[in-house]
């Protein structure tokens, strides 16, 4: 598969005006990474095998703002980290159907450990712990589908 620089802004420009928070694309000779879950405006990644000619330059794209406010966490307490949904999509806790959910409440995590998938246009997206430490609180059921920014669960970190 070959990416040129006019596939590569109509792709981007297909992202800019969609709902899609993150996507990967990868081919023989390159890989491509585009994440819009923090706010503002976040880099695109292009890498591409040596052989290949010079990547295109980074392209910003904005961070589309959710059109409803995440459900507030005003109970939540100060000294838990909250897993909030990076994008629209249906939260599952594990990789397949029957299959052992990723995490449990009252397990330990680590950072960079996968808690859940969230299924946005039929692409499986691990959502990984950003920090260690305890699961306290799961808020989503599985199977159910989730806004952005909405919390998923809740961390005591280690």
């Amino acid at each position: 598969m070959q990416l040129d620089h006019d596939q590569l802004r109509q792709l981007l420009s297909l992202l800019g005006e969609s709902d899609i928070q993150e996507l990967r694309l990868e081919g023989d000779d390159f890989r491509l990474e585009v994440r819009r879950n923090l706010p503002g405006v976040a880099p695109v990644t292009v890498l591409q095998a040596p052989a290949a000619a010079q990547p295109p330059p980074a392209v910003p794209v904005a961070a589309a703002a959710p059109s409803v406010p995440p459900p507030s966490a005003a109970a939540a307490r100060s000294d838990l980290q909250a897993i909030t949904a990076p994008m629209v999509g249906t939260f599952y806790r594990s990789p397949a159907p029957g299959e052992p959910p990723f995490v449990e409440i009252g397990k330990r995590i680590t950072a960079g450990q996968p808690v859940c998938i969230l299924e946005a246009m039929k692409l499986m997206n691990e959502l990984e712990a950003e920090v260690s430490g305890e699961v306290v609180e799961i808020l989503v059921e599985n199977g159910t589908p989730v806004e952005f920014g909405q919390v998923l669960m809740r961390i005591k970190p280690a």
